[in-house]
């Protein structure tokens, strides 16, 4: 009798076609970076030198082993905003808002899979939010041209200037922290405009937009200042993201900016806060910091944004749970609780989950590439933290170190815009709800 034969079909899950998408994205960048015409010597660059900058773009890091303006050409840096533009809105939401825009039905996987890319709660209603998310973005970033033109018109002309106002605010508003300043000089960022106040209200008003998360942009849209109406994750989102650029622009402010007149200081520290944690542009030397103050900023660019946004790293909304589920341990309490709300047992266990994930990889990264390269340590971890955190900040090692190295940045960066739980489960099977239950024992910790 002939045995009957019942083959699986593979069914691709929503994280593997996030990560899948991501890495499309990324080849394909890197071979269009690749063509003669990309740079602006007509020399074809490295695949090392493509794939890293291909990287960085798509996962809005903005670290980079070439200037952007001075070795790429305008079609490579085209290529580059588009894979910012692209990764910073999310590989997904793009896919979904051109078949919208098309006119095409959005199934039931595309919709699934966009709720996991956005980090919504509900399937409803995500092709409604997809479309507010594009023409918000849209919006948002012509606003942010208009409002940068004057600057760059007067120091480039007028065309160039128009190419600069959209290069920046879209790289801001993605919270990639690419530039292309280096026409002034090499790798300078936006050190030549720290004491224009108007621009760099504008960039740090860029970044914190993109940086809140696509269901907090709803929230505000909807309720608008009765905040009490507001999802408990937007609150905690925008409470959290508030103490974040307040405290450590406070640090800025009297131990590392000191030397600087009263209000260049006072724009400075600010725009350090803000853009430590996402953004990765500066207006200021950074190897100027102390320990602490270097330290600092690990710690802010390994926590990054929030989720659903534009922005990297941990997550605001992670460090809040971790904070709040240590506190009902101190208070004797059985559950984590915020704002009158009850946090489950599950979103605690991911919280812990992708901390101790981040911690691992950023430190692991940072020793090795410390042992490879002969660096010191604290120097490597803020290459690494940079990295994981998608933010792109520098202490300028980044054009000096080996290949190996560079491909540790690499998929640290990959890693930390796509996000460690998406990783782990397009790789691991679902739960099983029948799996056995082992008795249970104690064990002491602490």
């Amino acid at each position: 009798m002939k045995e009957q034969q019942n083959p699986r079909h593979k069914h691709v899950t929503s994280f593997q076609i996030i990560i899948l998408g991501f890495l499309s994205l990324i080849i394909l960048g890197s071979l269009l970076l690749m063509l003669p015409f990309a740079t602006a010597d007509g020399n074809s660059a490295t695949f090392s030198d493509a794939l890293f900058t291909a990287t960085s773009a798509t996962c809005v890091t903005g670290l980079v082993v070439r200037d952007t303006a001075t070795y790429w050409s305008v079609f490579g840096q085209c290529v580059i905003l588009v894979l910012i533009q692209i990764g910073g809105m999310g590989i997904v939401t793009a896919a979904v808002a051109f078949v919208s825009i098309s006119g095409r039905k959005i199934g039931l996987m595309q919709r699934s899979t966009m709720q996991e890319a956005v980090s919504a709660h509900h399937l409803g209603g995500i092709v409604r939010l997809t479309k507010f998310i594009l023409k918000t973005m849209v919006a948002i970033e012509f606003i942010g041209a208009t409002l940068l033109s004057p600057y760059f018109i007067k120091d480039f002309g007028v065309m160039k200037g128009i190419w600069y106002s959209v290069f920046h605010s879209i790289s801001a508003f993605c919270n990639a922290g690419f530039d292309l300043l280096g026409a002034k000089e090499p790798f300078s960022s936006l050190t030549s405009y720290s004491a224009r106040p108007f621009l760099n209200i504008t960039v740090m008003a860029l970044i914190i937009i993109g940086g809140i998360g696509f269901l907090t942009w709803e929230d505000i849209k909807k309720n608008r200042f009765h905040f009490r109406k507001y999802r408990m994750q937007s609150k905690v989102i925008l409470t959290a993201s508030a103490i974040l650029i307040i405290i450590p622009a406070l640090y800025f402010f009297f131990f590392e900016y000191s030397a600087l007149p009263a209000k260049e200081r006072v724009l400075t520290s600010l725009f350090q806060s803000v853009t430590t944690r996402t953004a990765g542009f500066n207006t200021t030397d950074l190897s100027d910091f102390s320990e602490t103050g270097q330290m600092l900023t690990i710690l802010l660019m390994v926590t990054g944004g929030s989720p659903g946004s534009t922005a990297g790293g941990m997550k605001t909304t992670t460090i809040v749970v971790l904070a709040v589920s240590a506190f009902s341990v101190f208070s004797r309490k059985e559950n984590a609780q915020v704002l009158k709300r009850r946090i489950s047992d599950n979103t605690v266990k991911n919280a812990a989950t992708i901390f101790l994930m981040y911690i691992v990889l950023f430190v692991g990264g940072g020793m090795i590439i410390s042992r490879i390269e002969n660096i010191p340590l604290l120097t490597c971890l803020f290459e690494t933290a940079s990295a994981i955190g998608t933010v792109g900040l520098t202490l300028g090692i980044t054009t000096q170190i080996g290949m190996i190295s560079r491909f540790i940045l690499i998929l640290l960066m990959f890693f930390g815009r796509v996000g460690g739980l998406t990783l782990v489960f397009a790789a691991t099977k679902a739960l099983v709800s029948n799996e056995n239950k082992y008795p249970q024992e104690k064990i002491t910790v602490g």
